[in-house]
This record gives C-alpha cells, sequence and structure tokens, in this order.
C-alpha cells in the first residue's frame, strides 16, 4: 500500500438497516472517539432512507456518509431514483457506482456508471467507480481485460485523485465468502494502478484502489498488506459496528 495515498475503508450496507441501525454509527463513532486522528477515513453508505439520520447521528465524529448509487440527472421524472445533488443535500459526501449488483439487476452498463460518476463530480460527490470480473469470465482468463474496460468506459475523463476512488470487486467473491489470493489481489491491482497513471497521470498515481468481496476481520491484515491496496469496500462486515471496527483497525 503506497503510503502517500491516506486509506479509505467504506461500508457498504446495501438493502439492510431501519432506524434501529442507527445504534451501530453511535457505536461506531464511539470506538473511533478516542483515536485523535486515525490514519484512515472511514466511510458508511447506509440505505437512502438512512443518510440523513446517520449523518446526524455521526455528525461532529470522524464517519463520513454516503450513498450507494445516484441517477445521472439532477432532477426530473424519474419515480423512484435519487439524485446526487439530493444524497448530498442529506449529509453524504461520497456515493457508490457501478457496483457489480447494479450492473447485474439494473442492467448498468459502463455509459451509464460513467454518467452516474461524473453526476456525483457535478453535485461535490466522491464517486466510488466499481469494477470487477464474474467467476466465468474469471475462469476463462479474462480478468484484467474486464477490469480494464471498465475502467476505460466507467471512469470521467476528467477524474481526479480527490473526486474518484476505484473499487476493485471480483463479482464472484461478493458475498460468497470467497476471496482472491494475495497475489491475485496484488496483480489486478497493479494493472488498475498502471492503467490510472497511464490515463490520468499524477492524478492517477494517488487515486485510492479499495479491495472488496467478502472483506472481513480474519483477512483484512493480509489484503491491506499487498501493493496497491488502499483501503477496502466492506459489505456484510460492516452492519455491526464490532464487526467493521475488526477490519477499520487493521488499517488505522
Amino acid at each position: 500500500m503506497a503510503a502517500r495515498i491516506k486509506p479509505l475503508v467504506a461500508g457498504n450496507w446495501k438493502m439492510n438497516g431501519l432506524t434501529a441501525a442507527r445504534k451501530e454509527v453511535v457505536a461506531l463513532a464511539m470506538k473511533l472517539d478516542g483515536k485523535k486522528k486515525p490514519a484512515c477515513e472511514i466511510l458508511l453508505c447506509p440505505p437512502a432512507t438512512l443518510i440523513a439520520a446517520a449523518r446526524e447521528v455521526a455528525r461532529g465524529s470522524k464517519i463520513a456518509i454516503g450513498g450507494q448509487d445516484c441517477h445521472a440527472k439532477a432532477s426530473g421524472a424519474h419515480t423512484g431514483d435519487i439524485s446526487a445533488e439530493m444524497l448530498k443535500d442529506a449529509g453524504a459526501t461520497y456515493v457508490i457506482v457501478g457496483h457489480s449488483e447494479r450492473r447485474a439487476d439494473h442492467n448498468e452498463t459502463d455509459a451509464i456508471v460513467k454518467a452516474k460518476a461524473e453526476a456525483a463530480h457535478r453535485a461535490g460527490l466522491t464517486a466510488i467507480v466499481c469494477v470487477g470480473e464474474t467467476e466465468a469470465e474469471r475462469d476463462a482468463g479474462k480478468t484484467l481485460t474486464i477490469i480494464k474496460s471498465q475502467l476505460k468506459g466507467s471512469l470521467p475523463d476528467a477524474a481526479t485523485a480527490k473526486m474518484t476512488v476505484v473499487a476493485y470487486e471480483p463479482v464472484w467473491a461478493i458475498g460468497t465468502g470467497r476471496t482472491p489470493t494475495a497475489d491475485d489481489v496484488a496483480k489486478v491491482h497493479g494493472a488498475i494502478r498502471k492503467a490510472l497513471e497511464t490515463r490520468f497521470g499524477s492524478e492517477g498515481a494517488k487515486m485510492r484502489i479499495l479491495y472488496g468481496g467478502s472483506v472481513k476481520p480474519s483477512n483484512a491484515v493480509e489484503l491491506m498488506a499487498v501493493p496497491n491496496v488502499n483501503g477496502a469496500l466492506v459489505g456484510g462486515a460492516s452492519l455491526r459496528a464490532g464487526d467493521f471496527w475488526g477490519i477499520i483497525s487493521t488499517y488505522c
């Protein structure tokens, strides 16, 4: 992990969490309260229904709040959608775009993901742009080809290190308990870094690259030590403050 890049540990709650889940934000804030200056940034991305409440509970703490998706337009006749500006207004500072579940369940193409990332930048949000291969693509030896293609099509041309984070999430590892080997992660993250530097120069060298896919306290230390892993995008293990803290503490 490059020393000049401050890690980001982000929790994606997905479609989980009711009002009572605010207690997990409180519990996490209490664990962080004793750390004057954490060595990493901490982010929680709850469902949209909880963003404002989570921001209020986290106010004054070292926890940032983000959204899980946004529409490319700022407003309009898009029933059920949420714009990046709405997320910003609710208290979000980040938004995840292009998660594999959005790509698969909602047929989101690279072009759509790029438009959403551009919308995030327009609203002043940092976009966490997700890329990752399926098991079939992995078995066919197409991992790097797929990742490079997704990066090319999903990242805005004006992306900067301040406003853009890349998250590598092998689809076959999400929620399955399976993770690639450290060597596999190093190979993919190295390829991502090279692609970012080639396209964005010094900005690409500074962009954070997160690993996601069955990250848990038991494997976080090994993953943290992999070159070009600048943090984690955590799913189920972020739903409980204790579990999430077990991951955060390996980075912070």
